[in-house]
């Protein structure tokens, strides 16, 4: 039983996978990153699965890292903030090799991880008027651990018009952007999303499987290597002086030093 998360698997061996802490807009705790860890994994083992939609319960599809999840980063050792960094990069890891098609349904807004669990999933479709952005450099922190998938999806002329300035983008922008396949109206969704699913029900599952791990090897890939510069990355930031400066400031309910908007 995990507490971050539901799983359901319909007739046709398609699993919805859904993000369930509407309370926190579905944002990633420890608990929930090693419960999609152990999901991704079991989805991706279980023969009766034929195709996995990934979605989130209420208002938000994903609203990034857990702040109070980050606030003990804060206060960690150098060691154990390395060992966080690293569960939400094998997070990441275990969604994208997991070798069945993943349809992103993002029924809501994304912010920082949030847009790195849409850009793991095979192919996402969002609804019109969703609000987006990678808002980590506003906290003094970096996209690091999602940043890989981000821009594998986006392509790096893309992401650098919002992995920096962390300025919010709605649903048309993210589909010019490469982050979603489309964008529909809220009651189009579940339609546009069964659109997605229905054609792998015709194909051969251990050649979808075959076809998932060849793209993997012909594109960049994100090696031990590159999780590692990531995670680097992400320690040095929070380590730094301004991501303390941008954290405090969000829960004290002020604008950072740095801030002018």
């Amino acid at each position: 039983m995990m507490d971050t998360i539901s799983i359901e698997v319909d007739a046709r061996g398609v699993a919805t996978l859904t993000l369930d802490r509407a309370e926190k807009h579905n944002a990633l705790s420890a608990e929930m990153i090693a419960d999609l860890t152990e999901a991704a994994e079991r989805l991706g083992k279980d023969p009766a699965v034929r195709v996995v939609v990934l979605t989130g319960k209420g208002k938000s599809f994903c609203a990034g890292g857990d702040l109070g999840w980050m606030k003990e980063q804060m206060v960690a050792d150098a060691a154990t903030r390395a060992a966080e960094a690293r569960k939400l990069a094998e997070m990441l890891g275990a969604l994208d090799r997991m070798p069945k098609p993943l349809i992103g349904k993002v029924q809501g807004q994304a912010f920082g991880g949030g847009i790195g669990m849409m850009s793991v999933c095979d192919v996402a479709v969002g609804v019109e008027g969703a609000k987006f952005g990678l808002t980590e450099t506003r906290l003094g922190l970096i996209p690091a651990t999602i940043g890989p998938y981000v821009v594998a999806r986006m392509g790096a002329a893309r992401a650098r018009r919002v992995f920096m300035s962390a300025r919010i983008f709605v649903a048309d922008e993210a589909v010019a952007l490469g982050l979603l396949a489309k964008a529909v109206p809220a009651d189009a969704l579940d339609a546009a999303v069964e659109a997605e699913v229905v054609p792998y029900l015709s194909c051969a599952p251990g050649a979808v499987a075959r076809a998932k791990a060849l793209i993997a090897k012909l594109e960049p890939r994100v090696n031990d290597a590159v999780v590692a510069t990531t995670i680097d990355a992400l320690v040095d930031a929070w380590e730094g002086d301004e991501a303390p400066e941008g954290v405090a400031a969000f829960f004290e309910k002020r604008k950072p030093i740095w801030s002018e908007g």
